[in-house]
């Protein structure tokens, strides 16, 4: 007996076991799997592997160097400053050409400063007095231009300091003194490199006569790496003129999507322009300060202030690349087929729990096994009944 049961337990081993499948002649449930179907094979087809490319393995690390140069001259003509030529040299910082740059737009020049004792400006609120008591000695002015002397001047209504002479104007000029940098042109050479694929592009394809006279545009020059600032700020949705006053920053964005399955003359580069600083409050803008020293004969030591204001740029780089590779092609194929399974456990909730005759389909899906009854000669010869029955018994609903 014992031999017997061990026998027959080794050989279920080799025995094969499949699923018994019920034919359930029901048009709405029928019609519910095949729209289940369709939806998943339109999901993976169309959103997997057309859309996002499921068959591809990407990399999105780009690796990216960025080159600027600058061109434009100007002439511009203040009553303090006279007439004066603007180049590269002189609007642009800093002059190495990375990827972000500040050109000036506007200024303003406090020429021959010294060291000495003057009133402070009226604007700052620290520097506010009615007696000499308001103004404490060798006190720094908070958000101030120098040290107060413990003296109230009361003509200007605030207290006097030691600073460099006399202090800078509060205001910039309601005109950008460098108005016509809209018209300046900005070369951006941008070379990028995903190492996973061992692929490098740039974005300039032709150095010749063709990349001297082009100027970037959506539809003639999509190609063309040359930008003139006005356009770039136009793009970004700002007017220059405006924004030159008290200066901005654009930040310039360059996308790629290289598709290396195709040919690499179809990775191009695609621009982008946005305005990053807040300009909704009066703190919008942007300026920094230099200074320009300098002795006389005598050796008294002076300089020349300036505050620029002017527009920062940007240029950012991101992307991503894609080629054919099995595994996630693999991968996508087997989910998608897990999916088409979700339909079958859809269907049969609906066709076993929602349906008007669900307690009849039931039945018909599990099979009831009886217990084994035995022949009249006791000897443990039986027979395994089984009710069964066909689905396609019940019949079919409407």
């Amino acid at each position: 007996m014992a031999e017997g049961t061990w026998k027959s337990l080794c050989l279920s081993v080799f025995d094969y076991k499949t699923e018994k499948y019920v034919i359930a002649q029901n048009k709405k449930v029928g019609v519910l799997f095949r729209c289940i179907q369709l939806a998943v094979l339109g999901y993976i087809i169309g959103w997997v592997f057309i859309t996002k490319k499921g068959y591809q393995d990407t990399e999105d690390s780009i690796q990216s160097s960025v080159m600027t140069k600058l061109k434009g001259v100007t002439l511009t003509n203040t009553s303090a400053n006279g007439p004066r030529l603007w180049d590269a040299v002189d609007y642009v910082f800093p002059p190495q050409g990375g990827s972000v740059f500040f050109v000036i737009t506007n200024l303003i020049q406090t020429p021959d400063q010294k060291l000495g004792h003057c009133p402070e400006s009226s604007k700052v609120p620290d520097a506010k007095c009615r007696t000499d008591d308001d103004c404490n000695p060798q006190e720094a002015v908070v958000a101030g231009n120098g040290i107060k002397t413990g003296h109230c001047i009361h003509e200007t209504g605030t207290c006097e300091i030691y600073a460099w002479c006399p202090i800078e104007k509060p205001s910039p000029p309601i005109n950008p003194i460098l108005g016509k940098a809209e018209n300046f042109t900005v070369y951006i050479k941008n070379s990028v490199r995903f190492s996973k694929f061992s692929f490098s592009r740039s974005n300039v394809k032709d150095t010749g006569v063709y990349l001297k006279n082009c100027t970037y545009d959506e539809i003639n020059h999509p190609y063309c790496p040359v930008f003139r600032l006005g356009d770039i700020v136009s793009r970004a949705g700002h007017d220059f003129q405006e924004m030159a006053i008290k200066g901005g920053v654009i930040g310039i964005l360059i996308e790629w999507n290289c598709d290396l399955d195709r040919s690499y003359s179809k990775c191009i580069p695609k621009y982008s322009f946005t305005r990053l600083d807040d300009n909704s409050n009066n703190t919008s803008g942007y300026n920094f300060r230099f200074a320009k020293y300098y002795k006389n004969i005598s050796g008294e030591e002076y300089r020349t202030l300036t505050k620029v204001f002017g527009i920062r740029f940007d240029v950012m780089v991101n992307g991503k690349a894609g080629k054919f590779n099995i595994i996630p092609t693999v991968i996508n194929i087997g989910s998608g087929l897990a999916l088409l399974g979700a339909g079958v456990f859809f269907c049969d909730l609906v066709l076993l729990y929602m349906m008007k005759k669900s307690t009849v389909y039931r039945a018909r899906k599990f099979e009831s096994v009886k217990k084994v009854k035995k022949n009249g000669t006791g000897k443990g010869d039986g027979k395994q009944i089984i009710e069964t029955q066909k689905l396609t018994d019940v019949p079919p609903e409407a």
